[in-house]
């Protein structure tokens, strides 16, 4: 696939400074660029390599000033960082979208419904009364159940499982080995020590814009009905636990091997670190920002927080205590030195007479 630069031009609302006939196929690193690439350059610690890169052309800031000859052509633009991330969006899709047709074999069950463009690898399994749209892209070994509906632009990538009755929006990606709508940890202890399963009977949503990673579960909701709900343009991590009827706000975001515990609702605008354990029934408010490794169990009822820790308390107090904690030892030998020094106090009798 190859553009010319007044193509990627126009497509950035940039200014070319250089032939617009000339042609890109691939995007790399200004330090390793070769001919036919473009990269970009946002960091001023960088700018020494524009002047002896080997790339066609670079992505500069509008009040980029040389100090000396770029031997590439240059694209103008506000913001050269977001501005590649634009052409790296562009490079993407037109790669993933790429397959079209039914590779065999594969199954597919009645009253499927699929838009123009449909890609479905080897060894996919379609249930009945399954409906995509557009340009759906369904890789080798996907599981599709019964009455699953798929929203245009949509990707699943290899062995993603889609259990039945799970909506998927359009624009959507989900990663290798992700299950969604799989039962919910629910069981009931009986008397005599053992558990009864809870049948877990409701489904999935999945809104626009969303990102799944690789190994994540979400599982369905308990009652027919509900849903636990990813709203529109959630990004999740890859080996994510998200629990039965869990909701996750709007445009947040979620790292690796964060476990959210049923029935807890995330706010919008949320930024969930790596390992961070969210207990169960919570709410957790919008714009709350929470540190690798917290552990939330209580509801977060102001918005815009910033917590770290187990019990997660609010940043700045955490490094505070954490100040004392590390000088713990050095504390514990001032005051054993101290006791030496002045004798134990003598211990007060239980029955409060000296």
């Amino acid at each position: 696939m190859e553009f010319t630069l007044q193509q990627i031009a126009l497509m950035l609302g940039g200014e070319l400074r250089g032939n617009g006939q000339q042609k890109v196929n691939m995007l790399g690193k200004i330090q390793d660029a070769k001919a036919g690439q473009i990269a970009f350059l946002a960091n001023p610690k960088y700018e020494q390599y524009i002047y002896t890169t080997q790339a066609s052309a670079v992505i500069v800031s509008r009040d980029f000033q040389a100090k000396k000859e770029v031997p590439a052509a240059l694209i103008l633009v506000d913001d050269p960082y977001l501005s590649f991330t634009v052409l790296l969006e562009e490079y993407h899709k037109m790669l993933s979208f790429q397959k079209t047709g039914v590779e065999q074999p594969s199954f597919t069950g009645p009253h499927f419904s699929a838009g123009k463009n449909l890609y479905q690898g080897a060894f996919s399994y379609i249930g009945q009364n399954v409906k995509v749209g557009d340009n759906v892209k369904i890789y080798p070994h996907v599981f599709i159940g019964d009455n699953v509906e798929i929203g245009s632009n949509t990707i699943l990538h290899p062995n993603v499982k889609i259990y039945s009755g799970t909506r998927i929006g359009s624009q959507c990606e989900i990663h290798a080995g992700t299950v969604i709508g799989s039962d919910g940890f629910g069981f009931a202890p009986q008397e005599d020590g053992s558990y009864k399963t809870i049948p877990q009977l409701g489904n999935v949503i999945i809104e626009d814009n969303v990102s799944i990673g690789a190994n994540t579960v979400i599982d369905c909701a308990t009652m027919m009905g509900d849903a636990t709900v990813i709203r529109k343009g959630v990004k999740l991590d890859n080996l994510i636990q998200i629990a039965h009827n869990v909701e996750v706000g709007k445009n947040t975001v979620i790292a690796a091997q964060a476990g959210v515990s049923g029935s807890s609702k995330i706010g919008e605008n949320s930024m969930i670190a790596g390992q961070v354990g969210i207990a169960g029934h919570l709410v957790i408010a919008n714009n709350t920002s929470i540190g690798a490794q917290a552990g939330i169990s209580k509801s977060i009822k102001e918005e815009g927080q910033r917590l770290l820790g187990y019990p997660a308390i609010d940043i700045k107090e955490y490094f505070r205590c954490y100040a004392v904690f590390k000088r713990l030892p050095d504390i514990n030998d001032r005051l054993r030195e101290l006791e030496k020094r002045v004798g134990k106090p003598e211990s007060i009798e239980s029955n409060g007479h000296a």
